[in-house]
Parts: C-alpha cells; structure tokens; sequence
C-alpha cells in the first residue's frame, strides 16, 4: 500500500504500561501536480512522475520509504511481521508461550512453465511455530491433488505429502521437524511447492513460498482464476477492512498474466475491478510490471449494499490489461479459508466482573462463504440457571457491553447446549470474527451482566486426529473430585486412533490469572489422563507440562486398563496447577475403542523416523534425547546395554526403558551359545538336517518378511515377534503364511484355570498357572513389560518391584539415596526427589540440617512452613523413569 503512511505513537495505559499506537492514513490526495502532460505512474510509487529516463525506476516518493506493508525488504525481528497496522493492545499475549513465536508465508501455485500451461490454480497458507509448518492449500480448475511436495532452493524434494482422498476443496496438513537448514531456507524465502494430480504433469501446479505481511490483518481473500483452456493464468487476493472506517484495502499477488519473452522491463497497464453480477462497482486503473507484478490499494467508503453483497460472498474482483489482446483473471471474495479452528473458552475468570464459580463454557463456529455462521456452544458448572447466551463486542466502557448476535433462544437448559446458525453476518462482523475480537458471554441469574466470558479465536491446525468438528470435552473446576472455585476452565479434543495411540489437544484460559502474580514465573499447568475413581496419583498418566493456553501431543503407550476406562467413560483429562495440584480443572473422557490388547504391539512408521545416527552435538540439543551410560541417544532409537548383553533399551523422550530378551525356540537338535549374543543359536558345523529351518529362511525366496526383527521367516514357521523397542513378546506368536508371504500374529490363548488365585510361575511367562503347595514368592528373574494380563513388574538396576511398591534408590559409591522416593507404575519406575520447604537467611537466623535429613531446617521455629501447601506439591518436571 504505497499511498498509506502510517507512524508510531507512544501510549501509556492505566497502569503506566508503554505501549504503541499505529496510525495510518491515505496520502493520495497530498500528491502534488506534475508538470508534464503526460505524467505516468510507475510500479511501486503512489504519485504519478514526469518520464525522466530510466534511473526513474528506482526512485520512491518521498515520505514513503520507511512503510511497504506487504512486502518487508529489511532484516528485523521475526515477531514484528505480525503487528496490526491497526491498535489491537488489549489483545493477550499471555497466550503465547516461550517459543511459541508464529512466522505466516503464503504461495500462489499456478501451472504456468516454458514447456505447458495448466488451468489450475491453488493458494496455499502456511504457519511456522517451532519446528512445525502447519498447510491451509485451496484449489480451483483442477482435480483433487494426489500429493504436495515441498522443493529446497536446489529444487530437490525436501517433503512429501500424500493428499487424502475426499471431496473437500480444502487440504490440511503439517509438515513436522523441519531440519534447521530448510527452515532457513524458508525463512530466505527460497523453498517452492508442487501439487501433483493423477491426471499428470500437465496437472501439476507450483509456487513460491513467501513471507507476507498482509496474512496478519487479511480477513477476506480470492483466488483469481482464468476463463482460457490451459492459460497458466492465477492470482490471489488478500483483503482487509479498516478497523473505523468502510475501507476495503487489498493486494493482488499475479503470475501469468503479463506475457514476455525476454528479461526487459516491460510496463503494462491494468484494469483491477470490483463486480458484481456481471456490473462493475469500483475500477482502479495502474501499471504494473514484469518484475514487480502485484498491485495493492484502498477502496475508500464502500457503501451500504456493497458491504452486504461482500459479506454474503457475491462480489467478485477482476483483472483485466489493456491492450489489443485483453488477458483477464477474477475470483469471488470470501470470508479467509484456513484449516484453524474458530472456537472459544468461557470462565468466571475473564467475565466482565472476574469471580471464581469453578463454571466452564465452550464453543466452535464455522464460517460458510455466504456469511452464514454456525455455532455449537455447551455451559456447565454454573451457579444458577442461564438467563442470556450471546455474541458481543469488546466493551467501549467498563461494564458496558455491546451485543452483536443472541443465540439465548437455541439454548437447551436440560442438556446446556446451543446449536444453531447465525446468518446475517455483516462484513465488519466477519472481519472482526476473523481478527479474534469478538468474544461470547453467559449471563446467569445470579450474574446478569455475566458469569462466564471468553474470546473467540482461530486455534492453529496441528495435524493430530482430533475430531474439532465436534463439542469438545469440558474441563472445569466443579468436576473435580473435590469441586474447586476457580477461575480457570477448558476444553480438549480426545481421540483414540487405530494404533490405539491417543492424540489430545487442550485449551485453558484464567490459569495465567492466579492471585499469586509470582506464579507466572514457574510452570502454568499440568495435564494428565486417569481414572474417575482412581484414589492415588499412580493411576495417572502425565500428558504434558505447559505454559500459556495449549497443550497438544500423542499418548503412546497407554495400559489396557486406561484404554478400557476411556472406552467406558469412566477416564477423565485434568489439569493441575502449583495452587490446585490436585487438579484445578477436570473432565470426563468418552471414548469407544476397541483396544483389548493395549498399544505396545502396534507399532507405525512415525516410531522408526528417528532411528538414523544423529550429530552428538545435535543430540544434545534435543529435549527428547535420553542419557544413558554416559552416551546420548536419539528417540526412538534402541541399543544393547553394556551391563547386560540379554536386554535391550530404548529411548522414549527423555526416558529409558530397558526389557529383557526373551530368546525364541530353536528347531535345531544341537545349539551353541556365541560370547557377544545374549540367546543360543543353531550349531552351523552339525549337519544341515539338523538346521533345516534357518535353511530355508535363506533359501526359500517365498517366506514372510517380518518388519519387526527384519528378517525373512520360512512358510510356516511360527516365532514370537520380536517388536522394537520392546524385545520379545512372548504372549503373541507369528506365523507365516505360505505362499502369499503375509505374517499373522495372533495373542496367546491362556487355558482356562479352575483354581480362585492363579499365579505367574515367572514374569515372562504368559500364561498364569495354579499355586502349588511350595510355590516361593521368590520369581523376578526376568520383567517383561508386555505381559497378558496382571499389573506389570519394574526392574530398577538388579532388583524387581511389584506395581506399587515405593522405595529409595540405591547408587553404587553412594549408597541408598534417602532423599529421592521411587514408585513402580504398571512395569514403569517413576523416580522423584523430596521437595524441601525454602529457608533463607532473611526469615531464619539459624539454619540446620540433621545428619540423615534431606531439608535444611530453621533453628528459631521448626515447624514454620513444614504444612505450606505451596511446599508439598511434587515437581513434574523432575520426573524421570529408567
């Protein structure tokens, strides 16, 4: 927007906070007049200049220097490219945490090469956080692609995606773990995108992927497309309104539609339309050029119907050059298609008059082109009957409210739900929907201005299997067991996929609003998976640690016992904080599954994406990397301990887990034991009758090849699988099936027992058996961590611990570490240090410590801050398992 000039003002808010105030206006008019006859405007200026020669080209109008919105030419901060030009100070920015920093690129992808042109047209979207590109990609004029590739600046495949199957004109994706070089890459602005259909190259469209300034205020857009069989011709449009005014500001983004044969610089003079059916509203005439073909401007004071014709989706934007040969490419303009989800927390935290109910509120909306917006919104907890659901404003003045739409009449009290569309949007509505400044408030009739409130806001895609399309589940105070009057409240979408791995995503609002302000400093919440009537935190399984508002992942390695809870609907997902470590909010899981046999035996290809050898430097920086035995090791990766040749270890982010192997029965009549091998093998010097199957295994080109162990297994032949990282399971058994090469595993049938208390002879065994009169309860040889049936086992160095047990941690050289209380949680040792009260010397003049004690103690008042609730709350993060 070359004609906008926009400057900085310094603001103090009410608490002395300095902030800054952007303000823009439109210097068009402030033009002075040329002295020529025939002024032109050249690419790039506002004002039109006297035709001096070519050195013209590379000059600006004065005063305008300093502002190009769109397209940011300098090196500055990455966070800076997503400022508004309009104030948005009351905007949170609690909600990012560190390292949450969100870089936006867009690339216009059209099928216009040397060789062919297509007809297709795409605009893809993309959001950097971390080390995760996030896709949003919409096509026109062509078939649903088959796959995405992502190209480095060498014009090599960095990434590929497969495109599933499907009828929507939308594709989702994410593209994880970007490697440090491609993200500078893409940072550099030298990454391109192909999408490929089935039909062929000729199908094929690609792009750029460029950073935009624009993608942070655009909250409408079009893509452009070309009435010409196979013309090459497309376009995006990104759109904005004036946050005040009736403006409609928007940048053109063009490939293909000014022809040239050479590298000359070659002006041409277009024609940018706004229509509608058919009519043309608004026409603005500029020159655009072969090395600079985007085009941005202001539409001033759009009036009342073509503010409706835009929110219903009935205006079109049209390019058209001038010339003999005419060339046109046009769009309709619609509300901005992402893959994010439009969705919204309420707590009594962030109501209008802050209180603490322990109520919870939530809400997903979906925005259709014609401006139609459906809602679904569920209420729970409150202290007394709703009496008013709607849309509003932020408030203009303290308590005031400012209400947009009222969606009370759909509100259903005996379910608390509200399910209906909202279908007279207006344009500025849409805006401020897509700007995140609209928020949702539920009245009640002990709190008739509102006792719960929340912002409606676009939650980044994250690619994980959670179904957002539905009403999530609700997290609040007053489901906690005992109910707690807080603040804060949630949501999180669960989901159990066919792997039996458990994909969650959660979203808090109010626990960055604690009373004691210095717990913004330390960890803002804990989510957890367990149990509705589980009475002790050893039936919980931590999910994540967070800061901010989001905690998203996949849970892996969840007992039979959870996955049959969440089946039942007697699981629940809460989140705990330093204040409630307890829980500070709470929901009940539903999820049917059917995972009899837990997720240790499924395993998937993303397990094995680490298993390359990684730069130890490298290794180091990862947050996932175990340290075991003085070495790192990726995760995912497995290994062969040095203390013991007959177990096998894996690294699971930050945790080492070590089974031992189960060797498997050998059909040979004579074995041998080899030193560097933990199980025996098949004597090669006997005679081959005697090793007839491992023969065949190298022989018979028509065996099964096991993914598990790697090797190829004769028709036939039946072995225990062998499933990394996790060794042996000896309570299933494979079987290769002849001629077609397919391996069937299947779990081991115990028989059926007759006696009331059946025991397992030794942990590795499967199968439980009959007491006998001298059965010693001495048995721990061997842990295997993928048992039937019966709570598992945990080795911690030489010794075995039944599920439950507690003890203190024995170091060689060191001896029993009193300090530090370990526990075994189904097969898994969680390990924890005793967290000591804080005695400084500003509130103890004598500090001690008795011989044997792990917490320095006061001297002057022993028993000051021993019972402090603060003080006993266990440290998550210090968690670990070997």
């Amino acid at each position: 927007m070359h004609c906008v000039q926009c400057h900085c003002e310094p603001q103090k808010s009410r608490r002395g906070k300095v902030f800054g105030k952007v303000n823009c206006k439109n210097i068009k008019q402030d033009c002075p007049d040329p002295n020529c006859d025939d002024p032109v405007l050249l690419p790039g200026h506002c004002c039109k200049t006297c035709p001096k020669g070519g050195d013209d080209t590379k000059q600006t109008d004065t005063g305008l220097e300093s502002f190009d919105f769109f397209h940011d030419k300098e090196k500055e901060k990455e966070d800076d490219l997503h400022k508004s030009y309009n104030d948005r100070s009351y905007l949170s920015s609690e909600d990012m945490g560190p390292g949450e920093s969100r870089s936006d690129f867009v690339s216009l992808l059209t099928g216009s090469t040397g060789l062919w042109s297509s007809n297709g047209v795409a605009r893809a979207r993309f959001s950097l956080t971390r080390t995760s590109l996030a896709f949003s990609i919409t096509y026109q004029r062509m078939d649903r692609p088959s796959k995405i590739a992502f190209l480095d600046s060498d014009g090599n495949s960095a990434f590929e995606y497969r495109v599933p199957k499907g009828q929507s004109e939308m594709i989702c994706g994410v593209w994880k773990n970007l490697a440090k070089p491609l993200m500078r890459q893409l940072q550099s602005e030298q990454m391109r995108v192909r999408m490929t259909t089935s039909a062929g190259r000729r199908e094929d469209v690609e792009g750029k992927i460029i950073k935009h300034r624009a993608l942070f205020a655009e909250t409408f857009s079009s893509t452009l497309t070309s009435e010409e069989e196979n013309s090459g011709m497309g376009g995006i449009a990104m759109l904005t309104l004036s946050d005040t005014e009736n403006n409609l500001h928007f940048i053109l983004i063009m490939q293909g539609l000014i022809e040239h044969k050479d590298k000359e610089l070659l002006v041409v003079p277009i024609s940018v339309q706004l229509v509608y059916r058919q009519h043309i509203l608004r026409e603005v005439r500029a020159n655009v050029s072969t090395h600079d073909p985007d085009f941005a401007e202001v539409l001033t004071d759009l009036n009342s119907r073509e503010l409706f014709w835009l929110s219903r989706g009935q205006l079109e934007i049209a390019v058209v050059t001038e010339g003999q040969d005419p060339r046109q490419i046009s769009g309709f303009i619609t509300g901005r298609k992402t893959c994010d989800t439009l969705q919204s927390v309420m707590s009594s935290g962030d109501a209008l008059t802050p209180s603490k109910t322990g109520g919870v509120g939530s809400a997903i909306f979906s925005l259709h082109d014609n401006g139609t917006l459906d809602y679904q919104v569920q209420v729970a907890g409150v202290t007394s009957d709703v009496v008013g659901l709607t849309i509003e404003l932020k408030p203009r003045r303290r308590n005031k409210r400012s209400l947009l739409y009222d969606l009370t009449p759909e509100f259903n009290k005996a379910t608390g739900r509200a399910v209906g569309s909202w279908s007279r949007l207006e344009a500025r509505h849409i805006h401020m929907l897509l700007q995140n400044e609209l928020f949702i408030n539920v009245a009640t009739a002990h709190n008739q201005d509102g006792e719960l409130r929340g912002q409606i806001k676009a939650l980044l895609y994250t690619g994980l299997e959670a179904p957002r399309h539905e009403l999530p589940t609700l997290l609040a105070g007053q489901y906690v067991s005992p109910p707690v009057r807080t603040g804060a409240s949630g949501h999180a979408w669960v989901s159990v996929d066919k792997q039996c791995h458990l994909h969650y995503e959660i979203v808090v609002t109010g626990l960055s609003k604690a009373d004691d302000l210095t717990m913004n400093a330390h960890l803002h919440g804990l989510a957890e998976i367990g149990e509705m009537d589980d009475s002790s935190a050893t039936h919980k399984r931590l999910l994540t640690g967070f800061y901010g508002s989001q905690a998203q992942g996949v849970l892996k390695d969840i007992s039979v016992e959870l996955l049959q809870h969440l089946d039942q609907g007697t699981a629940f997902i809460q989140v705990s904080t330093k204040l409630n470590p307890r829980g500070e909010i709470r929901g009940k899981v539903h999820i049917p599954n059917n995972c009899e046999f837990g997720t240790r035996g499924d395993m998937e290809e993303a397990e094995f994406d680490d298993l390359f050898v990684k730069d130890p430097e490298e290794l180091k920086k990862d947050p996932h990397t175990c340290f075991f035995e003085n070495q790192y090791h990726a995760h995912g990766s497995r290994w062969i301990p040095s203390y013991d040749k007959c177990f096998s270890c894996s690294c699971q982010k930050r945790t080492v887990i070590c089974d031992p192997v189960i060797c498997p029965v050998l059909t040979c009549s004579k074995t041998i034991q080899p030193e560097d091998k933990c199980c025996p093998v098949c004597d090669e010097r006997k005679d081959p009758k005697d090793i007839k199957a491992p023969e065949r295994v190298d022989e018979n080109p028509d065996g099964c090849y096991f993914e598990g162990d790697q090797k190829m297994h004769a028709p036939g032949t039946t072995w225990h699988p062998f499933v990394p990282p996790f060794g042996y399971i000896k309570c299933a058994v494979c079987t290769c099936k002849g001629s077609t090469g397919e391996v069937h595993c299947e779990k081991v049938t115990c028989p059926v027992l007759t006696c009331s208390h059946p025991v397992r002879r030794n942990p590795s065994d499967c199968c439980k058996e009959c007491p006998e009169e001298d059965r010693t309860p001495a048995g721990l040889e061997h842990s295997d961590m993928m048992q039937a049936d019966g709570p598992r086992h945990c080795k911690f160095g030489k010794h075995y611990y039944q599920n439950s047990d507690n003890w203190h941690p024995w170091v060689p050289l060191v001896g029993e570490m009193k300090c530090i209380n370990c526990w075994c949680d189904h097969g898994v040792t969680k390990c924890q240090r005793k967290h000591c009260p804080v005695v400084t010397l500003a509130t103890c003049s004598n500090i001690t410590r008795k011989e044997g004690s792990c917490c320095s103690e006061c001297g002057d008042s022993k028993e000051e801050d021993q019972d402090h609730p603060m003080m006993k709350v266990p440290d998550k993060r210090r968690t670990w398992r070997q």
